[in-house]
């Protein structure tokens, strides 16, 4: 897939104010400080689509951006890490839960963990929330070129081995990095086949 262009729609905290759900939506989350606006930059190739902050937990919004005119990336809260009232991370939490499973156009979840640390308790619990609720999603390793491929690998291996103990069948999982561009073709092809199969159910059969 080429991007050829990626527009800002709009940020919001309401479903009922959501754009009208009839084009494919993909969802990025992770822990905050993950390199979430990092990577949703470098694959739309667009510097700057996505905020970048060095405070963890500024974004509290669900952000819509219109992919080529025919799909939508979402980039959603952190987890993890957010210097607010217990009140307001509940009214995340919920907001986030309603989206998640009541978006019906949402067709893929991407889960980002940082590829430098060791399975994180917050993390494998996000992961379980989201089988438990048979939500489909793929892993996406940030930042791999911080610490090369070795040790990524290393800690990517840790991750599958903790998985396997709950799972007989790992998900999907894409190595990435926003510097080099790693995984930005393995996460565009996830998207470049699930938008085929999305038209294929919403066109009307044909025929007699």
């Amino acid at each position: 897939m080429i991007i050829e262009s990626a527009e800002f729609i709009q940020s919001n905290t309401q479903m009922s104010k959501l754009p009208e759900a009839k084009l494919p939506e993909y969802a990025f989350i992770g822990r905050s400080n993950v390199g979430k606006s990092s990577l949703i930059n470098t694959i739309t190739g667009k510097k700057g689509l996505a905020k970048i902050s060095g405070k963890p937990g500024k974004t509290i919004t669900i952000n819509h951006f219109l992919i080529n005119k025919s799909w939508y990336l979402v980039d959603l809260p952190g987890y993890g890490f957010a210097k607010r009232s217990k009140t307001e991370r509940e009214k995340w939490d919920k907001m986030l839960h309603n989206y998640m499973k009541k978006r019906e156009n949402l067709v893929y979840t991407f889960i980002l963990l940082d590829s430098r640390l060791e399975p994180q308790k917050i993390d494998l619990g996000f992961i379980d929330w989201m089988a438990d609720a048979r939500l489909p999603f793929v892993l996406v390793f940030t930042k791999t070129d911080k610490i090369g491929n070795v040790s990524s690998e290393k800690n990517i291996a840790i991750y599958k081995k903790q998985l396997h103990q709950n799972w007989e069948e790992l998900p999907i999982i894409v190595s990435t990095s926003a510097i080099s561009g790693k995984g930005k073709d393995d996460i565009l092809e996830i998207i470049t086949r699930q938008n085929q199969q999305f038209q294929a159910v919403i066109q009307p059969k044909s025929g007699f």
